[in-house]
C-alpha cells in the first residue's frame, strides 16, 4: 500500500487523485490511498502569506505525517516547496509541466490593458503585484488568499474586478473557460516551478523513490532546477517577488528571471547554458540580477 499525504483544498485533492490514478496504471495490484489534512497555510487566510511564514506552512504537516509513518509521500505544487529541503526529505520526482503562465480573469474586462484606472485587482503573490504595478501603475491592488473557488467567488461576488491566478490550477480544476486571457512567459513571469508537480518522500524511502521513478519528466525537471537553483541564489522565498521561468531547445537550457519591488521597479536577466548542469545556469541569472542591483529591491520589497 501507497498512502499519499495531500492538501483538503479541491486542486490539491485533484493533484494527489492524478498521482494516485498515475501509479495504479504504472504498478499493477497496487493500493494507493490518500491521506487528506488541514496544513497551517490553508487555516490562516486573514493574513498575506508572506506575512506568516510563506509558502512552506503548506508543507509541514504533510512531512510530519511522512516522518511518523503516516503517509509514505506527499504531492506538491511544485512553486510551494521551498528552495531548500527540509532535512531527511527529498524531492523524489518532478512530473512533466502544464501550463506555467498566469490567468487574468474577469467578468467584465478581457484583458489587464482592457481594465480602467482604479480597477481593483486581487492576487495574494508579491510577484505578481510587482509586475501588476510596473505595467499598470494606476491600478488598485488587494490580497486574495483562499482556494480556487474561494477567490472566484470573491471576484463573482464583485469584490474585485479582475484576479490573477495560476493557468494550470483553474485548468485542472475545469475552470478553463474563466480564463479571460493569458499572462505568459517571458513578458510576464510565473512563480519558480509553477505549473510542476513536485513528489517528495523520506530519503530513506528508496521503495517509495523507486516506484515514483518512471512519473520523471526529464525537461520539466532540468528546467526547474534551473530555475529553483536561481530563486536559491537570491535567497528568494514566498516573503520576496522573485519569478522565472526555464526552457529547453536542442539541450540547451534558457532562463528568464525577474526580481521586482513594490513601488513597481523591475529588474530582469536572462542566460544559456548546458542542460548538463542546470544549478549553473541559475546561479548564473541570478548573479546577473545581483550585479544589476536585486538585492536593493530584494532588501526594500
Amino acid at each position: 500500500m501507497l498512502r499519499i499525504a495531500t492538501r483538503e483544498s479541491a486542486l490539491a485533492l485533484w493533484q494527489a487523485e492524478h498521482v494516485a490514478a498515475r501509479l495504479r496504471g504504472l504498478h499493477p495490484g497496487l493500493v494507493v490511498q490518500l491521506v487528506p489534512m488541514t496544513t497551517r497555510g490553508d487555516q490562516q487566510l486573514d493574513r498575506p502569506l508572506a506575512s506568516i511564514g510563506g509558502k512552506g506552512l503548506f508543507l509541514k504537516e504533510l512531512e510530519v505525517a511522512m516522518a511518523e509513518g503516516r503517509a509514505d509521500l506527499a504531492v506538491h505544487s511544485l512553486k510551494d516547496v521551498p528552495m531548500a529541503m527540509e532535512p531527511g526529505f527529498v524531492l523524489a520526482a518532478v512530473m512533466a509541466r502544464a501550463s506555467a503562465g498566469d490567468a487574468f480573469i474577469s467578468n467584465r474586462y478581457a484583458t489587464l490593458d482592457d481594465l480602467p484606472p482604479g480597477a481593483v485587482v486581487g492576487t495574494g503573490s508579491l510577484r505578481r503585484q510587482v509586475q501588476l504595478r510596473a505595467r499598470r501603475a494606476d491600478l488598485e491592488i488587494r490580497d486574495l488568499r483562499g482556494n480556487v473557488n474561494t477567490r472566484l467567488a470573491k471576484l463573482d461576488a464583485g469584490q474585485y474586478d479582475a484576479i490573477i491566478l495560476a493557468c494550470a490550477g483553474l485548468e485542472r480544476l475545469g475552470f478553463d473557460a474563466r480564463i479571460r486571457s493569458r499572462l505568459d512567459p517571458p513578458d510576464w513571469l510565473p512563480a519558480v516551478a509553477q505549473g510542476a508537480l513536485g513528489l517528495e518522500c523520506l530519503a530513506a524511502r528508496v521503495d517509495v523513490a523507486a516506484l515514483l521513478a518512471p512519473l520523471v519528466d526529464r525537461d520539466t525537471s532540468l528546467c526547474t532546477r534551473a530555475e529553483r537553483a536561481m530563486n536559491l541564489a537570491l535567497h528568494g522565498g514566498c516573503e520576496v517577488p522573485i519569478a522565472g521561468y526555464a526552457m529547453l531547445f536542442d539541450g540547451t537550457l534558457h532562463l528568464h528571471g525577474l526580481v521586482g519591488a513594490l513601488d513597481g521597479r523591475l529588474l530582469r536577466a536572462e542566460g544559456a547554458g548546458d542542460s548538463d548542469d542546470p544549478e549553473a545556469l541559475g546561479k548564473t541569472v541570478a548573479a546577473h540580477l545581483l550585479a544589476a542591483g536585486a538585492g536593493d529591491l530584494l532588501g526594500r520589497a
